[in-house]
């Protein structure tokens, strides 16, 4: 057996991979309803993105990936609100749960404003004095 690394991964590799891994685990999980895409975008009245959520959907979970809102309308109830669609359309999918992840830095109070609780949180990473925070919620 031969061992190589590097620091180049080409799409062909990476999907071998992801095929073999696959295939081990459809052993456990049934991939016709495990994923699919959700976003929700705010647009101005210009067209100019204001704030967005990108997420999907993972078997009963909604794993949500991106949130952000332009500071110039930050604390005006746009992340809640681009929460709250998000939300509605994972129950609306069959998700049962929500999990996000946000750094130290970034927004745990407002996550926990939404309904969400600290699940786990992984000290100095991805830097000493930093952490990330999992926080998830029933739906």
């Amino acid at each position: 057996m031969q061992l190589s690394i590097t620091d180049i991964i080409t799409e062909h590799e990476q999907e071998e991979l992801l095929q073999g891994l696959r295939i081990y685990n459809s052993q456990f999980i049934s991939f016709s309803r495990v994923a699919s895409d959700i976003a929700v975008y705010a647009r101005d009245e210009n067209g100019k993105m204001r704030g967005g959520l990108i997420g999907n959907r993972q078997g009963e979970w909604l794993n949500i990936k991106y949130l952000w809102v332009s500071d110039e309308i930050r604390g005006n109830g746009l992340g809640g609100q681009l929460m709250q669609v998000a939300e509605d359309e994972a129950r609306k999918q069959g998700c049962r749960h929500a999990l996000v992840d946000t750094f130290s830095f970034q927004a745990r109070p407002f996550y926990e404003k939404q309904g969400y609780q600290v699940t786990m949180t992984l000290e100095d990473f991805p830097y000493e004095g930093i952490q990330r925070h999992y926080l998830s919620k029933a739906l």
